[in-house]
């Protein structure tokens, strides 16, 4: 299996549906597109989309025509300065909250709750003038790999209305893939904005821990929560990052790191970058097809001018477990007053890895807390040592369906299964590492995949720019999904 190659200048996409973010942006500006046509070219592609791929909880199409046609007017003033996104709609997981909206997290417990603050990254989304076109499916409170939601509908992927869109930010990789949106938000406490991503052909950036504020966000488990972001390119991910990345006092635990431009710099030599390869076959349980395209990843990121060399990689089932006790922990925190009063409107599911978490010792998670130090220092000084990026699947296996997927109906069947999903995508929100998801193409069945590159604390740019040179490489991911 070798990747085409797509060397060369990048032609402008006409089509206003697949257009970059950054491009629509400029095209806005430029008044050569208004954003009242391209608000309404995303709506009309979400009519078309929404009955069989269930990407959106709530489509506000009103508003969004109406902020759009105030941004069109807005240009129209000589001594208006627009923002780096001015009037380019864009469309959010269901668990940013918004002052005086409706955020369902994807439940039914939260189906009619309205905030009364804004998170902080779409407040500085707004400032920059992007609009949104409403709120994007999940699972139930950010609490599953598949994107299966019983209260909402199950989200499909982009690709097949038969396969599952990820999770737990479904909707933000299917809209995404789809060209309803030019780019979503999403939270990753396991790999659910790597997961959606793979699912659905496109790029998810998880950044380091603390980069992005998560203030105004419904926690799955605040010690593993990342906000991050899913585009079709990495110009676009910059984009993103650079605009709701920085320090938030009303965050404890964001960090005050600088903000960088990456988009600047995403042209920039690779070359010389060390690509850590470990033995993933002597892990275990990734499928050979998906170990082909990740062999075969390696060599068009060596055609760029990286340098692979193999690295030591250990059982990560005490990165996993860790942060399985972590996450069954908080979460049973943060719900127990639902599951107590109401368990009824939880999913089986749900429901019941959460109550799990009642059964943990408080000794148990505080050693977890403990333990993940001491694990994250010798992953740095073992398999990170002496390189650059790490590279690992993202999905150990083709994408499964929905029907073959659905824990709820088929029962501990398909435990293991799921389970194994994230086998590759957990540990490292343990670490509190950056991770980009590049979309790497499609299996034979014709179902997209990709590859994870792992970086060091705040190496954000290096990720973006390793993806934006594979993907200039090679045109395996260039498909369009069709109805």
């Amino acid at each position: 299996m070798r990747l085409g190659s797509n060397r060369g200048p990048q032609v402008a996409d006409t089509d206003i549906a697949f257009m970059g973010l950054t491009q629509v942006a400029q095209a806005i500006v430029q008044r050569k597109l208004s954003s009242l046509e391209v608000t309404q070219t995303c709506l009309q592609r979400i009519a078309q989309w929404q009955p069989s791929r269930k990407a959106f909880i709530r489509i506000d199409e009103e508003a969004a025509l109406a902020a759009a046609r105030r941004a069109d007017a807005q240009l129209a003033q000589h001594s208006f300065q627009p923002g780096p996104l001015h009037g380019v709609p864009l469309a959010h997981k269901d668990l940013f909250y918004r002052s005086g909206q409706v955020s369902t997290c994807g439940s039914l417990i939260r189906r009619d709750w309205r905030a009364d603050t804004t998170a902080t990254c779409l407040s500085r989304l707004d400032a920059a003038g992007a609009l949104d076109l409403g709120t994007l499916n999940m699972s139930e409170f950010a609490g599953g790999p598949t994107g299966h939601n019983i209260h909402h509908g199950h989200c499909a992927s982009a690709f097949h209305p038969d396969h599952i869109a990820g999770g737990s930010s479904s909707g933000s990789g299917m809209a995404v893939g789809a060209g309803l949106v030019f780019g979503a938000l999403g939270t990753d406490t396991g790999g659910s904005i790597r997961l959606p991503a793979s699912a659905n052909g496109v790029l998810g950036l998880k950044p380091t821990y603390g980069r992005v504020s998560r203030y105004g966000v419904m926690p799955r488990a605040w010690s593993l929560d990342h906000v991050g972001v899913l585009a079709r390119s990495a110009v676009d991910a910059a984009r993103l990052m650079r605009l709701i990345s920085g320090h938030d006092p009303l965050d404890a635990t964001s960090i005050d790191q600088p903000v960088t431009d990456d988009e600047a710099g995403l042209g920039a030599s690779v070359r010389g970058v060390r690509v850590g390869v470990p033995d993933v076959s002597a892990l275990g349980g990734v499928a050979p097809g998906v170990q082909a395209m990740l062999e075969t990843a390696v060599d068009v990121l060596r055609d760029c001018g990286t340098q692979s060399q193999a690295v030591p990689i250990e059982d990560m089932t005490p990165l996993f477990r860790c942060a399985e006790t972590i996450i069954k922990s908080e979460a049973a925190s943060i719900h127990g007053p639902w599951l107590r009063e109401r368990p009824q409107d939880y999913t089986p599911l749900f429901r019941s890895r959460t109550e799990a978490g009642f059964l943990i010792p408080a000794t148990q998670y505080i050693d977890a807390l403990r333990w993940r130090t001491s694990l994250s220092r010798h992953f740095m000084d073992t398999t990170m040592r002496g390189v650059d990026v790490l590279i690992l699947p993202c999905m150990p296996y083709a994408l499964p369906t929905i029907a073959d997927s659905d824990v709820d109906r088929s029962g501990e069947a398909v435990r293991a299964l799921i389970g194994r999903i994230t086998m590759y995508t957990r540990p490292f929100n343990l670490l509190g590492l950056p991770v980009v998801q590049i979309p790497a193409g499609f299996c034979p069945a014709g179902l997209p995949w990709g590859f994870q590159l792992v970086g060091h604390p705040f190496q954000e740019g290096l990720l973006l720019r390793l993806a934006h040179h594979f993907m200039a490489e090679t045109t395996a991911w260039c498909r369009r999904p069709m109805l």
